[in-house]
């Protein structure tokens, strides 16, 4: 689980666009352990990528998950067709 997720969850918290999140925020990390999933810290390496992936998205968030999607070589799970550039695998595959 990147920790571009969590600063994303955080951020639309504390600004009101995402109320109902508090229980995990708060518990984040005990979430991610109980879940077993691993956290994928940000490197120098992502955001350099971040900073330079040849798309037109300029969504902070989505651009760290994309660069590490792509330099980890890790799939991204969303529905959100704004992550099918062609440079990470996207589960589900667009239809």
């Amino acid at each position: 689980m990147s920790s571009a997720s969590a600063w994303e969850i955080a951020t639309k918290y504390r600004i009101g666009k995402l109320p109902e999140a508090k229980l995990l925020v708060d518990n984040y990390r005990d979430i991610l352990y109980q879940a077993k999933f691993k956290e994928l810290t940000i490197t120098t390496a992502h955001a350099l990528r971040a900073g330079n992936l040849p798309i037109l998205h300029r969504d902070p968030f989505y651009r760290m998950l994309m660069a590490q999607a792509e330099l980890e070589n890790i799939a991204i799970i969303t529905y959100d067709n704004a992550f099918h550039t062609g440079l990470i695998q996207v589960i589900p595959s667009p239809r």
